[in-house]
């Protein structure tokens, strides 16, 4: 009796693993199902493949993170549709799962600071920076993970400016400066509080987009968005003697980036069509 109770659960240890290895044959099914969809724009259908895929495997980490992306796929920055919302919001759960069980996934923190920093388009002023703070920490902590990412950098400064700039132009505009009048901020009480509040950030925006360029010295994106905050940064400055150098390091970086931009344009013409050096 006792051998025939050994048997038994042998048997059922057996089913068990049978069918544990059919149902993960099946996510791998439909996880490949759900790629062909994804790769033709379906979205939809890609999402019912790979939710499939999940319920039949949990712990099939790439399948989440493809529904992750078929839900991050269909948002579409600052339309405020209750699906729209719906798809990051789900984007969002799904790769949060994902770094549960791989906390330093880059694909998934990246994921993350990019849906934040879309979700931060056509929102109230508060919205957009809670939205630009969520941003802020996942790009920081992909820096943290991957310290040789340029783009977690890049962007950084990006939101920095981002942040910045509304508050400048409102309070230029409310002492009746134009954007193109020359600065500094006239009205010093004005200028020092704008200094307090705003100058370590973006002295901070302006570190992240050196640190940007020290990986990539042709990094003319980071070039550009250089100029911008430090050009704007001039209006914080305390005479115009100060003020026209921080604009004349601007227009160094402006100069820098066409310059970036015609060499690598040139490298391109010079490799051909599929990359083969023209003779």
């Amino acid at each position: 009796m006792k051998k025939a109770n050994i048997s038994t659960l042998a048997c059922l240890a057996a089913l068990s693993l049978f069918a544990t290895g059919c149902e993960k044959l099946k996510a791998r099914d439909h996880l490949n199902k759900g790629v062909q969809a994804f790769k033709t724009a379906k979205y939809s259908q890609a999402v019912d493949h790979f939710k499939e895929a999940v319920q039949l495997d949990p712990e099939f980490p790439t399948a989440r993170l493809y529904l992750a992306t078929a839900y991050m796929s269909q948002y579409i920055p600052g339309a405020g549709s209750p699906e729209n919302l719906q798809n990051a919001q789900a984007a969002e759960k799904e790769f949060l799962k994902v770094l549960e069980a791989d906390p330093k996934n880059t694909v998934a923190i990246s994921s993350l600071a990019s849906l934040h920093y879309n979700q931060a388009a056509g929102v109230d002023p508060e919205k957009k920076n809670a939205e630009f703070a969520e941003a802020t920490k996942w790009y920081t902590r992909l820096a943290e993970v991957e310290p040789n990412n340029k783009e977690a950098y890049y962007s950084l400064g990006v939101i920095t400016w981002g942040k910045w700039y509304p508050e400048l132009m409102a309070a230029r505009a409310k002492l009746g400066m134009k954007p193109e009048d020359p600065g500094p901020i006239k009205d010093k009480k004005v200028r020092d509080e704008l200094k307090a509040k705003w100058g370590p950030l973006v002295d901070e925006g302006v570190k992240n987009l050196q640190k940007a360029l020290d990986i990539d010295p042709e990094y003319d994106d980071a070039m550009a968005y250089m100029n911008l905050l430090i050009r704007e940064r001039a209006d914080l400055s305390d005479d115009a003697e100060g003020y026209k150098k921080d604009v004349q390091t601007a227009d160094n970086w402006v100069q820098k980036a066409l310059e970036t931009k015609k060499i690598k344009a040139e490298r391109v013409a010079k490799a051909g069509p599929g990359g083969i050096k023209a003779e």
